[in-house]
């Protein structure tokens, strides 16, 4: 029979928890000195949005999205978003407090927008009715570029768009499977019938610069540096760059529809005040040129 070795830091937390249990007195001392669990357990791997965003305040931020009225009720729960977000450990992990807090409140406003069933006089406001689709309705096309040889678009399969961030098109589809481990050109369906893929693509595009655009996360955690191009095409850090780096060819610039724009920061604003920050400058893509031109 093979011999059951615990690891050291077991024996230490048994000694440790016997020294809590037994005094007050070591119980204060545990906390105020600044002693945390993950000195003991490395957190590699693990994801801090539960410190930011515990399931009252999700619950709290997406007020309607298991009304009868949505049709992804019951989709977009609270398990599955942390277990996506473990899969990105830097999300809501990089900068200090603030900076980590604004960047979640970046990242939900965003998939808030994408998803919303809210409108002007909405119950508890048009900003409170995020996560109410998976997937989208009507679609024009099946988002299919033959052009994307890298990506070929499978027969009969259509690549509109689908989960928090509506993830769309063949060159999407493909590398976010790639990256996540499942066939986006084959079956892309996937990304609408399992809520933790369907955060995971979200955040994989959150997450992945893809040239010439640098990913979200560096844009709201201060590591993106724009080059004399952006720089001149006003392209300035922000969460209206985030918009930009997501449908920039549409909203953004002197021509691009503002009205999406103002939702996007609508949902931002509030989830900010939530969290208790500031929403940094920026915040919409009206000087921007966007990466399409």
């Amino acid at each position: 029979m093979a011999r059951l070795f615990l690891p050291r830091p077991i024996f230490l937390l048994a000694g440790l928890l016997a020294i809590v249990s037994n005094a007050g007195v070591a119980e204060a001392w545990w906390w105020s000195s600044g002693w945390r669990w993950d000195c003991l357990f490395p957190s590699s791997g693990r994801s801090h949005v539960a410190s930011i965003v515990t399931e009252d305040v999700y619950r709290s931020f997406f007020l309607h999205k298991d009304d009868a009225a949505c049709p992804a009720r019951g989709f977009y729960n609270y398990t599955s978003f942390l277990r996506a977000a473990e899969a990105f450990p830097e999300f809501g992990g990089d900068g200090g407090a603030a900076t980590r807090r604004r960047e979640v409140a970046a990242f939900l406003a965003q998939i808030s927008h994408e998803t919303t069933g809210g409108w002007a006089t909405a119950p508890d406001g048009p900003f409170a009715w995020g996560l109410c689709f998976k997937e989208e309705i009507r679609p024009p096309s099946n988002y299919c570029d033959a052009s994307s040889t890298e990506w070929p678009c499978f027969p009969g399969k259509s690549y509109h768009g689908r989960g928090p961030i509506q993830l769309s098109w063949n060159f999407n589809y493909g590398p976010a499977g790639k990256a996540l481990g499942f066939d986006g050109l084959r079956d892309p369906e996937v990304v609408a019938g399992d809520p933790e893929v369907a955060f995971k693509t979200a955040l994989w595009f959150w997450m992945t610069p893809r040239e010439p655009k640098p990913s979200c996360h560096d844009v709201m955690v201060g590591r993106y540096r724009p080059g004399p191009g952006d720089l001149a095409a006003g392209r300035a850090p922000g969460f209206g760059l985030t918009t930009n780096i997501i449908n920039g060819g549409i909203e953004c610039g002197p021509g691009g529809n503002a009205a999406p724009v103002e939702d996007r920061i609508g949902f931002f604003r509030r989830y900010c005040r939530m969290l208790g920050v500031d929403v940094g400058p920026n915040l919409d893509c009206a000087r921007q040129e966007p990466y399409s031109s």
